[in-house]
């Protein structure tokens, strides 16, 4: 994998492909293998941090950054952006949370929270091309398998996480409860909803993106999402990603693993925002709750912490942002 580009025609060619992506119509928002091919070395964060680097966009919170964040707070309201440890058994929820009681001051939890039903935070240990994980780091498997990550695990988060959340909720800004699944979100709903809301998406955020599944599921029940065949789910359009780059995000999130499905390329975004722009992903949030509260005080941004298990080795972990008004 060739990563020759200078600085300087990254980010031209950065801007030149989002300028774009915000103007395609129609078919022309059709994001062939050959575009997204290339733009594995036209947008790619590998080695802007150093060749070492494992933190990825996370590099995007400075200190200046967490202190913005906290002068956010205004009330200190606290919302959950995690949905409950679900235990049933469902089309959508294959690996359901174990919980068992042994004993009357003692429990066990035990979870296979990969997927789409438990929301937990994506390492940079977590999706590989070929065998190849961000920044170029390529482990062998089967001491992978054995002792976990050397490299980009979630350990890596072990100190948390503070910086400014930003939500962007089309369903609010459609006028509907939810998206419907299979609906695509493009570069001029994200920008539409800035310009109705009045914030803007910057160097150094953790933005979030509101589809509105636990609304759907609450009012129509469990459906099949997701890549498995026969999946449809509301998401990001491929097309975003050139934008996702301009605006330097260090964290993504969304109440699904953050891609339309189905789609030409399944899990574009999900995997190209892991793999090539090094952005933790956090899927499966329950942003409904932080939708309310944040319609109620008209204020689309606020201080997000959050804190994985420091799990060594670990592709990810779940966890419960909290967002701060």
């Amino acid at each position: 994998m060739k990563m020759t580009l200078s600085a300087s025609a990254v980010v031209l060619l950065s801007v030149l492909a989002v300028s774009g992506a915000g103007a395609q119509t129609g078919s022309d928002r059709t994001v062939t293998e050959a575009q997204y091919e290339q733009w594995k070395t036209e947008l790619t964060n590998w080695g802007r941090w150093g060749a070492d680097d494992e933190i990825g966009a996370l590099n995007l919170i400075t200190a200046a950054k967490r202190l913005e964040a906290v002068s956010l707070v205004e009330e200190g309201y606290t919302v959950s952006l995690a949905g409950d440890a679900d235990t049933v058994e469902a089309v959508d929820n294959p690996y359901p949370y174990e919980h068992e009681m042994v004993g009357i001051s003692s429990d066990r939890i035990s979870v296979r929270y990969h997927g789409i039903s438990h929301t937990h935070l994506d390492a940079l240990a977590h999706i590989n091309d070929d065998g190849v994980f961000y920044n170029g780091y390529a482990p062998d498997a089967d001491a992978v398998i054995a002792n976990g990550h050397p490299k980009n695990s979630i350990h890596n988060l072990k100190n948390g996480i503070v910086t400014r959340g930003v939500l962007i909720d089309i369903p609010r800004l459609r006028g509907v409860p939810y998206l419907e699944p299979g609906t695509p979100i493009y570069v001029e709903d994200l920008e539409a909803w800035e310009e109705q809301a009045g914030v803007k998406v910057s160097s150094g955020d953790a933005l979030f993106i509101r589809t509105g599944v636990w609304a759907r599921r609450a009012a129509e029940g469990p459906w099949l999402r997701g890549r498995r065949p026969g999946g449809r789910s509301a998401g990001l359009h491929p097309s975003v990603i050139p934008w996702l780059k301009e605006r330097d995000i260090a964290l993504m999130g969304s109440d699904h693993p953050t891609y339309v499905a189905p789609s030409e390329l399944p899990g574009a975004v999900h995997d190209f925002a892991l793999l090539y722009l090094g952005i933790h992903m956090f899927d499966n949030c329950d942003l409904e709750a932080l939708g309310e509260a944040a319609a109620e005080r008209n204020r689309w941004e606020f201080l997000l912490m959050a804190a994985p298990l420091p799990i060594r080795g670990g592709t990810g972990s779940p966890l419960n942002p909290i967002a701060v008004f």
